[in-house]
């Protein structure tokens, strides 16, 4: 089944702790995993930048939540369990516990309202579903800013020359780490005759192997004609290895046929590109930079 939202996971979180012994936040990961019957895999699943699993981080805030409306309390550090306010509530069998049930209770009221958002945060995040988790909801932001990024960024290489981008696709790859200076370790061909090969790079900063390089501005959908001629090219080269560029995306044909052929050649498409301009910093700049923290429990350690 789908993960479940951290509003529901507000009742089942209540209950699993209603035998009224400390609980880890692991521990309950565990038990409501069994309670709505996730596979490894969908409890594997991570957020976007993949630092913490979606299923725990949704438990992580359901968990808040009810801690704010005095339903379970942590006696010690990243443990928790039920309060008496907790227990009785579960007398009267709720069907359903979420943010608006919880209102009926004023501290989690006084929560609510001194972390409501701006009127121009909430406009930033209208992406994300009332569901989300303000982490998921930042990521799906940021997702969102990067993916408008990304279609400017390609939307820019089509109106540039055939030369720019050729430059521009070898010194990506040297920003990746392949051979060392721009000057030293890649240089662009592009020129008549050149056999459908823009550029080569070394692989390593010694040399040892050289990449060979075809950079295409296409509209449509590359198709096996192309990459069979670059790969006559490399052979005509007697290279071992290429690397296709596109700003556009490729067939299932050539995709196929990149797979069973021994010359190893590696397709990026307009996509994977602009992802790659925009993770090594080619054609962007830093508008804005923000850093999430959280408390540092050990530093409230009496000794």
């Amino acid at each position: 089944m789908p993960i479940p939202d951290y509003q529901t996971c507000m009742l089942p979180l209540l209950q699993f702790l209603s035998d009224g012994d400390e609980h880890s936040l692991r521990e309950s990961e565990d038990a409501l995993a069994k309670v709505f019957e996730l596979t490894p895999a969908e409890r594997a699943e991570r957020l976007p930048s993949g630092q913490q699993g979606i299923f725990i981080n949704r438990i992580g805030w359901a968990r808040t939540y009810l801690k704010k409306a005095v339903l379970i309390e942590s006696p010690r550090r990243a443990i928790f369990r039920i309060t008496e306010r907790g227990k009785q509530l579960l007398v009267s069998k709720p069907s359903r516990i979420d943010s608006k049930f919880l209102e009926q209770w004023p501290e989690f009221l006084e929560f609510r309202d001194s972390s409501r958002p701006s009127q121009e945060s909430e406009q930033s995040t209208d992406s994300a579903p009332p569901t989300a988790t303000p982490e998921e909801s930042l990521e799906l932001a940021y997702l969102g800013l990067r993916e408008q990024l990304s279609q400017e960024l390609l939307s820019r290489i089509l109106s540039c020359s055939p030369t720019f981008f050729e430059q521009l696709v070898v010194e990506l790859l040297v920003k990746m780490g392949y051979g060392g200076s721009r000057k030293d370790a890649g240089e662009r061909i592009g020129q008549t005759g050149d056999g459908g090969i823009d550029g080569i790079i070394k692989e390593d900063r010694l040399g040892l192997d050289t990449i060979f390089i075809q950079a295409k501005r296409w509209q449509g959908s590359v198709g096996r004609p192309e990459i069979q001629k670059f790969v006559g090219a490399l052979q005509g080269q007697r290279a071992r290895k290429g690397v296709f560029i596109t700003t556009s995306s490729y067939s299932n044909d050539a995709i196929a046929y990149v797979s069973n052929i021994d010359t190893k050649v590696v397709l990026i498409n307009g996509k994977q590109l602009s992802d790659l301009m925009i993770d090594f910093e080619i054609g962007v700049s830093v508008a804005a930079s923000y850093t999430i923290k959280k408390i540092d429990s050990d530093y409230f350690e009496e000794l």
